[in-house]
């Protein structure tokens, strides 16, 4: 099946700001191929607002027919598991998995390399979808940690997209084909 340019087993980037619409463009295109939707999320609560926001976020995917897998780590491990033919994955997001291998104090590069490798090697295997948040269009981040996250998301990003079937940058909740 194709759907918009994702073929049965594609990969799709789907790039963009905070409140871009990106997630939104990227559940569409998931709920376009028909097949059953797996969503991956990776964010960890550290605060009340925030178990509140991933509480209501799943009770929504629910109603829509989404089955949630709750990942903040093991991301390569689960597309390695989870990827199949019958079910398109989204994995949401990127940005926030580097964040808790970095707040974990992971290896970045490595656990990067691993997700690259996962996804390669299970091409054809199912569609997935991948949102996460460019961080590095805007001004230099003035501390140490910072610069280091947006060294390390740009790094994934551009691993992912030269692996990518599509890439789609989501602005103001217009998508821009960057690739595909």
């Amino acid at each position: 099946m194709t759907t918009r340019g994702l073929s049965s087993g594609g990969l799709c980037l789907v790039l963009g700001g905070a409140r871009s619409g990106k997630s939104a463009y990227a559940e569409r295109r998931a709920a376009e191929t028909g097949l059953d939707k797996v969503y991956v999320a990776t964010s960890e609560a550290y605060d009340e607002e925030m178990r509140e926001r991933i509480a209501r976020h799943k009770a929504m995917r629910a109603e829509a027919g989404w089955h949630t897998i709750e990942e903040p780590l093991a991301l390569a491990e689960t597309m390695a598991v989870e990827r199949g033919g019958d079910r398109v994955i989204l994995v949401d997001c990127l940005t926030l998995w580097v964040t808790n291998l970095m707040m974990a104090d992971r290896d970045v590069e490595a656990a990067a390399s691993g997700l690259v490798e996962a996804l390669s090697e299970t091409t054809g295997q199912g569609p997935v979808i991948l949102v996460s948040n460019e961080v590095g269009l805007g001004i230099v981040p003035d501390n140490a940690m910072a610069r280091a996250f947006r060294d390390q998301a740009g790094r994934l990003h551009q691993q992912i997209a030269s692996i990518a079937e599509e890439v789609v940058f989501v602005a103001a909740g217009l998508p821009l084909t960057l690739k595909g």
